[in-house]
């Protein structure tokens, strides 16, 4: 019998997650575990990273049951469900990819020296990528999302990295244990809750105009304590561009607040990327709707933000920096508290240019690219060119359309896309 520990934490930058250690004083034995301490993610996550210099070996790497591993140069794959989830390295994985080949190597000299001599020389290419003398490119999925990998130049892009999110097909979401309903056999018409009785909605209870007129209310768990609370969902039209679906979330319990934007007119034929200049106070005060699939950057900050880390919001040009300075302070609190000197200088730099553009003593670009076309920017002098945005419309890449989830069987029929 030996001891497992379990700790909940936070990966700064990433998310909860509770971490297994187990040892064995008896025989010496020790093996460590990750499981995601949240919900499943609604898209997976496929991270492309070019190795190309020892310190990249070196990247923290978090990694769930459902995550496999590529190496492309070696043509070498790890399956998803092969091993467990755990906090490593870039480094740790070729160990263990490795380790893992050698175990039965004794017993291969015996029955089949053949093969165990082509795995003896494919083990010597597996070490050889640890020296780095030549550049190669590791390629992890996880259709549960929650991959993870170190970006060593935090808050900035991390330019040896990209990062794909798409939707899962239905298989995928039956390996993750989620099914529909009528999958199950289950249809309920009420279904009941701490608060009452939910009825379904049938598609023609409300019009158009009801819904425009009515902030309709439901149950959710709290995304902060898991208590049930009250979400209000409000249908609105943002004036010169569309209808848009709004959410907000209120906890009784523990104060917790959110808001959320989704397009209610589905995907846009092109996507589209907005310049706004930030140039002054009134730039500042520019109505913003951010969709959830739209990124932002910052060219003279060397700022890139994701498309799901702020999340869908309509706010102001002033009410994104924020919260993007937010979510740098926040997150990576833990994240500073631990990391080198050069970490902390650059953390603590960027804040400072951050802060400088709020109190309006530099001039910024905001760039907002949304393959949806879903996103929106407040025109000055509408319905003529507004100086101080650039609007750019662009055909979607394939990558784009699988994060869309407009796939080979829809991609030319977007329009009746319901996502």
């Amino acid at each position: 019998m030996g001891i497992t520990r379990l700790l909940l934490t936070k990966i700064p930058f990433y998310k909860e997650v509770v971490l297994m250690s187990f040892e064995c004083e008896h025989c010496g034995f020790k093996n460590n575990e990750i499981q995601s301490g949240g919900k499943i993610e609604e898209r997976g996550v496929r991270i492309t990273l070019n190795v190309q210099t020892e310190r990249d070996l070196n990247r923290q790497v978090i990694k769930s049951d459902y995550t496999s591993v590529k190496i492309v140069e070696l043509d070498f794959e790890i399956p998803a469900q092969s091993q467990k989830g755990e906090i490593t390295t870039v480094e740790g994985i070729i160990d263990r990819a490795a380790a893992g080949l050698k175990q039965d190597q004794p017993v291969r000299r015996a029955q089949d020296p053949t093969a165990a001599s082509l795995i003896e020389e494919f083990l010597t290419k597996l070490q050889n990528l640890k020296s780095v003398k030549n550049p190669f490119t590791m390629v992890f999925e996880d259709i549960s999302g929650k991959f993870f990998v170190e970006n060593p130049y935090a808050p900035q892009k991390d330019p040896r990295t990209e990062v794909v999110r798409f939707v899962r097909n239905t298989d995928q979401d039956h390996i993750l244990g989620i099914y529909s309903s009528s999958k199950v056999g289950v249809e309920p018409e009420i279904m009941k809750t701490n608060s009452g009785l939910l009825r379904k909605i049938n598609e023609n209870d409300f019009t158009l105009e009801d819904l425009h007129g009515e902030v309709l209310q439901f149950p959710t768990p709290c995304p902060n304590c898991g208590i049930e609370c009250q979400t209000n969902m409000k249908l609105t039209n943002v004036p010169h561009f569309k209808e848009v679906v709004i959410m907000a979330t209120n906890c009784d319990a523990c104060g917790h607040r959110s808001n959320e934007v989704k397009s209610g007119c589905g995907i846009e034929e092109k996507g589209r990327r907005i310049e706004v200049k930030v140039r002054s106070r009134e730039d500042f005060s520019r109505d913003v709707l951010k969709s959830e699939t739209c990124s932002l950057e910052v060219p003279e900050l060397d700022l890139s933000v994701g498309p799901y880390a702020v999340g869908g919001r309509f706010t102001t040009v002033e009410g994104l920096l924020v919260a993007m300075k937010e979510q740098v302070t926040s997150q990576g609190a833990v994240f500073i508290d631990s990391a080198d000197d050069e970490t902390k200088n650059r953390i603590s730099k960027f804040v400072a240019e951050l802060d400088a553009v709020l109190e309006g003593n530099r001039e910024i670009t905001l760039v907002l690219d949304d393959p949806a076309g879903n996103s929106y920017v407040q025109s000055f002098t509408h319905p003529a060119p507004d100086s101080g945005i650039t609007i750019t419309d662009y055909e979607r890449t394939y990558a784009h359309n699988e994060e869309l989830g407009l796939n080979a069987m829809n991609v030319d029929n977007y329009e009746k896309n319901d996502n």
